[in-house]
């Protein structure tokens, strides 16, 4: 078996077992790793002023929007943060449109 043959072997196999040693986690899946675009409501707007607990001082204040969706037969209820256009432009009952992603909104727009 000539060297670089034996390298090329070595190489297979070290890559086949780094795969096999990925595939042995046990196949628990975690919930909110993914992605999922599903219609939800409004159901409450909340606003941190500037220096309450998690707003700097200098900043404008945290805007949170509380979202209810329903997965299945199940009703999942959502708090995300957004920005203050966001805010203002979503008023509690509109309906939406959220894409979540690693369970973190991506998008939201009006439902069509």
């Amino acid at each position: 078996m000539t060297r670089a043959r034996a390298i090329g072997i070595a190489l297979l196999l070290t890559g086949a077992g780094a795969v096999g040693s990925g595939c042995a986690s046990g196949g628990t899946k975690d919930p909110f790793v993914g992605a999922k675009s599903l219609d939800a409501t409004v159901v409450e707007r909340q606003y941190d002023p500037p220096g309450s607990a998690g707003a700097s001082y200098a900043g404008t204040g945290n805007y949170y929007l509380l979202f209810e969706a329903k997965e299945g037969d199940a009703t999942a209820h959502y708090r995300f943060p957004v920005t203050q256009q966001q805010y203002t432009r979503f008023p509690e009952g509109s309906h939406v449109h959220l894409v979540i992603v690693d369970n973190n909104l991506r998008q939201i727009r009006p439902a069509e």
